[in-house]
């Protein structure tokens, strides 16, 4: 499970074991803060508009903190701010809060390889893919 992780702190730029607890993960993790933008609508159904940073991101999705109180199954659009990339996702995970918000984990709807700025292996994509690392 994510939020059993250490702090990105701790990894900054790590690649994370695929494979946990006897499941198979679809893409290698990489812990690292990416500053991004997530907007969608709150669990009082207000529009938002925040930035963030990531906390663990993946070829799938990501782990991030936000302010705004969401539930698993809202739909988010992330913006890369260095590239102005959008991507919808739906969030997945709820976790602990702190002073920077909550944990939220985040699985894009569509396939975005480029979307981090970063170059995840080919076999990340794949449906069940085996051990992979970054090239």
């Amino acid at each position: 499970m994510i939020d059993s992780l250490r702090p990105a702190s701790e990894h900054s730029s790590m690649i994370a074991p695929e494979v946990q607890a006897g499941s198979t993960r679809r893409s290698s993790r990489v812990f690292t803060r990416i500053p991004v933008r997530a907007q969608g609508k709150n669990s009082q159904g207000r529009s938002f508009k925040q930035s963030s940073q990531t906390i663990v991101i993946n070829a799938h999705g990501g782990l991030l903190y936000l302010q705004e109180e969401v539930a698993i199954g809202t739909e988010l659009v992330l913006v890369n701010p260095a590239t102005e990339e959008e991507q919808d996702c739906r969030v997945v995970y709820i976790g602990d809060s702190s002073d920077k918000g909550t944990r939220v984990g985040v699985e894009f709807l569509s396939p975005s390889p480029h979307f981090w700025g970063v170059e995840f292996a080919q076999q990340d994509w794949a449906s069940h893919g085996t051990s992979t690392s970054l090239h």
